[in-house]
């Protein structure tokens, strides 16, 4: 077993973002990303098979979509979605995500 304080992982970057890797194995892959208000993680996608999941643990904003869509996203909000399917977000606050991709990258 593995305990993960993400608490201890709130840090940000002056330049827009902070990515913490907090675990990965041949499973899956756990990603902590501190966006800083106003920022984007653009928009992009994995040409390979599996899912992910973006879970807001801090902050509000919203996830974004290749089509311009956007889902407004906040603490405890969560995202699902194939690795394939365009997925990205917008901080309106300083924001904290969790990712958790499987297969990992």
């Amino acid at each position: 077993m593995k305990k993960i304080e993400l608490d201890e992982t709130r840090e940000f970057n002056p330049m827009g973002m902070k990515s913490i890797v907090l675990h990965d194995s041949e499973h899956f892959k756990i990603l902590n990303f501190n966006i800083n208000g106003g920022s984007v993680f653009p928009v992009h996608s994995h040409d390979l098979d599996g899912q992910l999941s973006i879970l807001v643990i801090e902050g509000e904003g919203a996830f974004l979509a290749d089509d311009n869509a956007t889902i407004p996203a906040k603490t405890g909000d969560m995202l699902v979605s194939d690795i394939r399917e365009p997925h990205g977000v917008r901080a309106d606050t300083d924001m904290r995500i969790v990712v958790t991709i499987a297969p990992p990258i």
